[in-house]
C-alpha cells in the first residue's frame, strides 16, 4: 500500500468543487487506500454515494455530483484497484464482499446513520448487496442498468475486454479505444468523450497511456462470474428500501424481463428506460440526470 495522508484536494467543476480525499481499508493480504471525491457541504447530514461500474471510476459522477451538490453531501469512491486507489496485493481479492466490507469502512468514515445510494452496473451490485441486510445504512436506492438476473452471454462480453490492458502512444488512440468499447453508453458528443477518456487513462513509467484499473480485475472477473447466468432474485427480495431502476433501452446486461419482473417484486421498483442506450446511463446529460434527481429528491 501506498502511504496516503488524508489531506483533502479541491478540484473544480463547472464553477463547483469538490475534495479529493480517502480512507484505509484492509484485504487479507493487508491494508489499501481507497480515494473518494466529496461533493458539497461536508456537514450536510443528507449523504449521496455514487458507485460506478467494473472498470471505470469515480469521475463518471462527475456531472451528476455537480448538479446534486446542493442538496447533498455526495461521495464518489473509486473501488479498490480503479482510479486513485491502491491496487490489491493479490487480484483473486477483487470481489463483490471486498468491496461491501470497503464501503461499510467509508459510510462509518463518513459519520453518518443513512445514506442514499446510486450505483452503476458492478456498484448496483454492491448496493443492493448492502441494501439487503439487516440495519442496512442505505434508506434510498437507485440501480442504473443492473438487476439480479446477469446473462451468460453479457459475462462473456465484458471478460472479453477487461483486463486486456491496452496501451496507447497517443491521447487519440486511447479515445478511439474507448470510444468502441463503450459505444453501448449511446450518442455522447464530443465533450462527453473527451471527459469520459481523461477521467480514464493515466500516464505509465513508459510514458504511454493505460487504462486507470488494474488488469488483474479481468481474472477475478472471469472466475467469480464463470458457470451461465448469474441468479441474484434472493438478494434483491430483502431490498426494502425505495427503489428506482433505470435501464438503457438497449442493454444486454438488464434484460427487459427482467426489469419487467423487477418491478413486481422485492421492493417494487420504479423504472424508467433510456431509449438509445445500452449497458449504461452515464447521466452526463440533463435528462438521464433529471431521472435519479427527481426520485432521489423526493425523499
Amino acid at each position: 500500500m501506498n502511504n496516503h495522508a488524508d489531506v483533502a484536494k479541491t478540484t473544480e467543476i463547472s464553477g463547483v468543487a469538490f475534495r479529493q480525499r480517502g480512507v484505509c481499508c484492509a484485504s487479507p493480504t493487508g491494508l489499501h487506500h481507497m480515494a473518494y471525491n466529496e461533493w458539497g457541504d461536508h456537514d450536510n447530514p443528507k449523504v449521496l454515494v455514487c458507485v460506478h461500474g467494473l472498470t471505470r471510476n469515480a469521475r463518471d459522477f462527475d456531472q451528476l455530483a455537480r448538479v446534486l451538490a446542493g442538496n447533498y453531501r455526495v461521495i464518489c469512491p473509486d473501488i479498490v484497484g480503479r482510479g486513485r486507489s491502491d491496487w490489491l496485493r493479490d487480484p483473486t481479492g477483487y470481489t463483490i464482499p471486498q468491496y461491501l466490507h470497503d464501503m461499510l469502512v467509508l459510510i462509518a468514515r463518513l459519520d453518518v446513520e443513512t445514506v442514499h445510494w446510486v450505483g452503476t452496473s458492478m456498484g448496483g451490485l454492491i448496493g443492493m448487496a448492502l441494501a439487503s441486510l439487516e440495519n442496512t445504512p442505505i434508506t434510498r436506492l437507485v440501480l442504473n442498468d443492473i438487476g439480479p438476473v446477469i446473462p451468460s452471454e453479457s459475462i462473456k462480453r465484458i471478460g472479453d475486454y477487461v483486463g486486456r490492458a491496452p496501451s496507447f502512444d497517443t491521447y487519440d488512440a486511447a479515445e478511439n479505444y474507448i470510444r468502441i468499447v463503450s459505444a453501448p453508453f449511446g450518442a455522447l458528443n464530443d465533450d462527453q468523450w473527451r471527459q469520459l477518456t481523461e477521467s480514464s487513462l493515466r500516464q505509465n513509467a513508459d510514458g504511454r497511456l493505460e487504462m486507470r484499473y488494474d488488469p488483474g480485475i479481468g481474472e477475478s472477473f472471469r472466475r467469480e462470474m464463470s458457470g451461465g447466468d448469474i441468479d441474484l432474485w434472493p438478494v434483491f427480495d430483502r431490498v426494502g428500501c425505495p427503489t428506482l431502476v433505470v435501464r438503457g433501452a438497449e442493454s444486454d446486461l438488464l434484460k427487459a424481463e427482467t426489469l419487467q419482473a423487477m418491478a413486481l417484486r422485492g421492493p417494487h421498483p420504479a423504472v424508467v428506460e433510456v431509449p438509445g442506450v445500452g449497458h449504461a446511463p452515464m447521466f452526463l446529460d440533463e435528462a438521464q440526470i433529471s431521472i435519479v434527481r427527481d426520485f432521489l429528491l423526493a425523499a
